[in-house]
């Protein structure tokens, strides 16, 4: 048998066809139809991004921070639409809690014990190298369970554990067992009530478990902050990890979007760096969707959680970000008021930064 020997062509020795032909061209005259066509969308020639702050009024069209990202794990070319997504996913009555759960379905569990059990659940999760993700994911469920269904006080914190087990499984690579969650309440639970308390909490929720978080929206909501910011970006990171986690701790804080409960403390941590400046501005308004008067009764709330006006029986996250390894970032000092003019709604100004654009003729 005559067998024709082809070559096998591997992945790397593809090329992106738009892309070649468009280097191939650039610098030289275009011959072909299609090399014209896709020189012309290279008309400009930018080495350095134009940033555009719009006109009151004008176009609302967002910067595109995410494209100018070099990390593949924020999606760049789709973050938008994903945030989108998580968007409409926050918004869903099926994957929100109740704002006054405990006033209109809890008999017996108070809004203090809720304080005790989640600064208690970030001691384990600390102690126990949980990811963030988990800790957020935890309250998420517990807060929806209990918006559904009245539980006594006796079994909140098997609530508290069994929530922990379902995020774990969700979240971590290798989750602690059963086991380990029983003996985190030194066995005041056993087993099977664990497990039993897992199920209960997934046929309450329909197995709806991936609902985003404040962490969620954070992430991205940091490095759009970060686009003016000189100082460490460690310690607006860890800063904003601080204040994202004290709302965990107020019942106060369940009635806000996990968007909206972010851009909060994107404005209270730009505030406690730079008390003299202001917070907030056009960018941050519109690629985050929040103007400053809408954080106002969030902003406040957090703020009074940092100065421990509220909140001040509980330790966990205090201690947590007290450590070396979190810049010591609960140690900073804050102004005691926020301004009432910082939370006016910024008018829009135009910065065009045109250095370094070069326009190519056809």
């Amino acid at each position: 048998e005559n067998v024709t020997n082809k070559k096998r062509v591997v992945l790397g020795e593809l090329s992106n066809n738009v892309a070649g032909s468009v280097s191939k061209v650039q610098g030289k005259k275009p011959t072909t139809t299609t090399q014209k066509l896709q020189y012309k969308g290279k008309v400009k020639a930018k080495s350095k991004v134009v940033r555009r702050v719009l006109l009151e009024g004008g176009d609302e069209k967002k910067e595109d921070f995410d494209a100018m990202s070099n990390d593949p794990q924020m999606c760049g070319y789709y973050a938008s639409d994903i945030y989108g997504y998580l968007h409409q996913m926050e918004v869903d009555p099926k994957r929100r809690p109740l704002p006054d759960y405990i006033e209109k379905v809890q008999k017996d569990v108070r809004m203090s014990m809720r304080g005790v059990l989640v600064d208690w659940l970030v001691e384990v999760a600390e102690e126990h190298k949980l990811v963030s993700d988990t800790l957020y994911m935890t309250v998420s469920y517990i807060d929806r369970f209990l918006s559904l269904n009245p539980l006594n006080r006796q079994r909140l914190q098997l609530l508290g554990v069994s929530s922990m087990l379902i995020a774990s499984k969700y979240e971590e690579i290798t989750p602690p067992n059963v086991e380990d969650f029983c003996s985190m309440t030194d066995n005041a639970y056993t087993k099977d009530e664990v497990v039993k308390m897992e199920a209960d909490i997934l046929k309450s929720l329909k197995f709806e478990l991936g609902n985003p978080t404040v962490k969620t929206f954070l992430r991205r909501f940091t490095r759009v902050a970060q686009e003016d910011y000189k100082a460490s970006s460690l310690q607006l990171e860890f800063l904003g990890c601080y204040l994202a986690e004290l709302s965990l701790l107020d019942y106060g804080c369940v009635k806000f979007l996990p968007s909206m409960v972010a851009a909060s403390v994107i404005f209270l941590t730009r505030f406690i760096i730079r008390p003299k400046c202001h917070p907030w501005s056009s960018a941050l308004q519109r690629n985050l969707g929040y103007k400053a008067s809408d954080l106002k009764e969030c902003v406040l709330i957090l703020h009074d959680l940092y100065l421990s006006r509220r909140g001040y029986s509980l330790h966990a996250v205090r201690e947590k970000y007290k450590q070396h390894k979190f810049k010591y970032v609960a140690t900073i000092p804050a102004s005691p008021e926020i301004p009432a003019s910082y939370f006016k709604d910024v008018r829009e100004v135009e910065i065009i930064d045109v250095e370094d654009v070069q326009v190519v003729e056809v």
